[in-house]
């Protein structure tokens, strides 16, 4: 297996959570988003991945982008692990809760919508935080009331799901850009139970192999 991934991509950090959940091991290889070296759009890795974005995963011949879909096909392929619940309108639950950061707060924050703020509408760095904060709050409000019904130890009950794997991505960007979370205390919450699992631990940006090294 392989993940074309960066250390700060939420959705690539999702399908790093999955992967370890699972027990799966992977070839991790970087791919450098940031803005100047922007080795997504370099010529090789659009020969990977013709949209030009990461996650891009591999299983043998098989070869897929977009996390929603690299989620759902190592759920399918590998489900000793699941990451959903069994009845059917539960399993809808936690896809609701996980379209809710995928669908109406990540893609908003996306960097290439950031980056697009600031060169074709010169916003300013302050315009754009405010920008970011918003669609945050908006869509973390939304996701504590729903998670208020159902969590256990975690968004839904009280094993892990899509809807942490999800979820705890959009809390570390949160805080990455200082978006305050006192408002939110069960994602929070659950936030935290999460981290203390060695699955997302090992997931996490600050232990990919492309993350800076602090300097002794």
């Amino acid at each position: 297996m392989k993940l074309y991934g960066y250390f700060r991509s939420s959705a690539a950090y999702r399908v790093r959570i999955a992967l370890a959940l699972k027990g799966l091991s992977f070839e991790n290889i970087p791919v450098n988003l940031v803005p100047g070296v922007s080795e997504q759009l370099s010529e090789a890795y659009r020969a990977v991945n013709p949209q030009g974005r990461v996650p891009f995963y591999e299983d043998g011949a098989v070869a897929i982008s977009q996390s929603p879909a690299i989620l759902e096909y190592l759920e399918e392929t590998y489900p000793d692990v699941p990451l959903l619940p069994n009845g059917t309108a539960d399993r809808a639950v936690v896809r609701q809760l996980a379209s809710l950061v995928g669908c109406d707060i990540h893609p908003l924050n996306n960097l290439s919508v950031l980056q697009t703020l600031k060169r074709d509408f010169d916003a300013s760095q302050s315009a754009i935080d405010v920008w970011y904060h918003k669609w945050i709050v908006e869509g973390f409000s939304a996701f504590e009331a729903l998670i208020a019904k159902t969590a256990g130890a975690y968004c839904y009950g009280d094993a892990p799901t899509l809807a942490d794997i999800y979820l705890v991505p959009q809390v570390w960007n949160a805080r990455r850009f200082k978006v305050p979370l006192e408002a939110f205390p069960t994602i929070v919450r659950v936030d935290k139970a999460c981290n203390e699992l060695a699955a997302f631990i090992e997931a996490a940006p600050e232990n990919q192999p492309d993350a800076p090294k602090e300097q002794g």
